[in-house]
């Protein structure tokens, strides 16, 4: 064969490859979509795409995420509806009054709760085991799994002398009518007075706070909603300036500035997420996966905010505690 003969026959060697690559079917990207109330990225988010990226997916790659916040909850109807008309491949909810919205705006898009609160009363799923419909994943009420109370006493445990607890909770997220029944229940049994303050947004955050100190109250419960978790770092900030120890029911706020938290680890709850979105990404269908609980609660302490607020948290508190802010 001549070296002309062995140049053309290489060149259709190399035209073929090229013409067979291209004939080969390319890997759809694969969309999701991501609703939440509190504006701008969260814990929660990092951690599901941590989850992600530790079960094999390549964002921007393979995966790409629209992604949808509201500031407060007014918006997340429309926002849902948004996402829907994006032909998502699932979406993933943030709590319950974002689960709700997507629920309401599609019954076909596999959807992923993160934290949503009694899924079953909530028409979400019709069995934890069994959901039924298109919405599966993580649950959390703190009422079911009697931690409303163990959270109160806790606060108390750490500011034994409290008999006035403030308690910021928000009327338009659907669990906190219920919740707040157990709160009230728990005050009861535990002989503490409970002042029980509405915040609808942040601009009742002021307000509340000046009803604490009329009131007198001598700590804070902050009620888990994505507009305490989005606007941590001025919840903070008015905590420090009345000075009131505070107890959240999310771990984000202690790391701002507050007092204590015993609740799930939010990272965690992404990332466990991001399990229940491979499945579904892979094939699986919501209707077949159970909807999973915390089972690990962790009790967070700032000592720094212990020590600006002189407040000595009692040894036996100390030695229960599974992390330590500084």
């Amino acid at each position: 064969m001549t070296s002309g003969t062995r140049l053309a026959a290489a060149s259709l060697l190399l035209l073929a490859a090229q013409v067979s690559a291209e004939a080969q079917p390319q890997a759809r990207v694969l969309r999701i979509g991501f609703l939440g109330s509190s504006s701008g990225p969260t814990a929660v988010h990092e951690g599901f795409r941590q989850g992600l990226r530790e079960l094999g997916w390549i964002e921007g790659q393979n995966f790409v995420i629209d992604y949808r916040y509201a500031d407060g909850h007014d918006r997340l109807p429309a926002l849902a509806a948004e996402l829907v008309r994006l032909k998502l491949d699932v979406i993933v909810a943030l709590a319950t009054p974002a689960t709700a919205a997507a629920k309401n705006a599609t019954r076909t898009t596999p959807i992923v709760m993160i934290g949503a609160g009694d899924p079953v009363s909530s028409g979400f799923a019709a069995s934890l085991a069994h959901p039924g419909g298109n919405v599966t994943g993580l649950a959390y009420s703190g009422a079911d799994l009697g931690i409303l109370k163990k959270q109160l006493e806790l606060l108390i445990e750490a500011v034994p002398k409290v008999s006035r607890v403030a308690i910021l909770s928000n009327p338009t997220n659907p669990n906190h009518p219920r919740w707040m029944k157990e709160i009230k229940d728990a005050g009861r049994s535990l002989r503490v007075q409970l002042q029980l303050l509405e915040v609808r947004s942040p601009d009742d955050f002021d307000g509340a706070f000046a009803a604490m100190t009329k009131e007198r109250a001598g700590a804070c419960f902050v009620v888990a909603d994505s507009i305490f978790i989005g606007h941590r770092a001025r919840l903070a900030a008015l905590l420090a300036k009345t000075r009131l120890p505070s107890f959240a029911q999310y771990k984000e706020l202690v790391e701002a500035g507050g007092l204590m938290s015993y609740a799930p680890s939010l990272p965690d709850l992404g990332r466990r997420a991001a399990t229940y979105v491979d499945k579904i990404l892979k094939g699986a269908k919501p209707a077949d996966l159970p909807v999973e609980q915390p089972t690990r609660l962790d009790l967070v302490v700032n000592l720094k905010t212990a020590r600006a607020l002189g407040l000595t948290i009692p040894q036996q508190l100390l030695v229960r505690t599974d992390e330590f802010i500084e």
